[in-house]
């Protein structure tokens, strides 16, 4: 029963750790292009460093453009952060997803092993029964032989009496046919 439970339980984990890796492969690809914008977002943020030390003025002063180009850097860093959000978002419901997944997975071979052990408790009883069922049959059966060996030998020994009974009263019959047979015979003699 334990080698059939677990046959069962790694067919069931198998399958478990097929879907597992299907929706895992989904996982890894959206932490990987997390990862890039992330590895983007720090260029960027290089670049911003970058411009605001940039001073293209007169006396080393910054212009407007000097500031125009690092407030558009700053924004492409916001926009890039706010993609970056989203797809966090994405990451933790597949992460939520994954984990109701596996919990239902598990919910589930729980119950199919539950159902399992309790069809094998039933099919346990039902063979308990039979051996049951079929020992009073054989004490039946055993019963019934030792009544028909007891009546055969009554009937033997009650044969074997009629036969014996039988040829001592036809003995004794022949043995007076005898002698009244002689009998006539010894008269006729005198």
């Amino acid at each position: 029963m334990k080698s059939f439970l677990s046959i069962i339980l790694s067919l069931v984990l198998f399958g478990a750790s097929a879907q597992f890796k299907t929706d895992s492969l989904a996982y890894q690809l959206q932490r990987k292009k997390i990862n890039t914008m992330l590895a983007q977002r720090a260029v960027k943020f290089g670049q911003y460093d970058e411009s605001l030390d940039k001073h293209t003025g007169i006396f080393g002063l910054q212009t407007k453009k000097d500031i125009r180009r690092s407030n558009e850097i700053l924004m492409d860093i916001v926009k890039t952060d706010n993609d970056i959000y989203s797809e966090l978002k994405i990451l933790l419901e597949y992460r939520t997803f994954q984990q109701k997944q596996v919990l239902t997975h598990t919910k589930e071979t729980e119950n199919s092993t539950l159902g399992y052990m309790s069809t094998i408790n039933k099919l346990r009883a039902q063979i308990g029964a039979l051996k049951l069922e079929a020992e009073k049959d054989n004490a039946h059966e055993a019963e019934v032989r030792k009544m028909m060996i007891i009546t055969i030998i009554v009937l033997a020994v009650l044969i074997f009496l009629m036969i014996v009974f039988r040829r001592k009263k036809s003995v004794p019959v022949k043995g007076k046919r005898a002698t009244s047979s002689a009998s006539p015979k010894s008269s006729s003699r005198r």
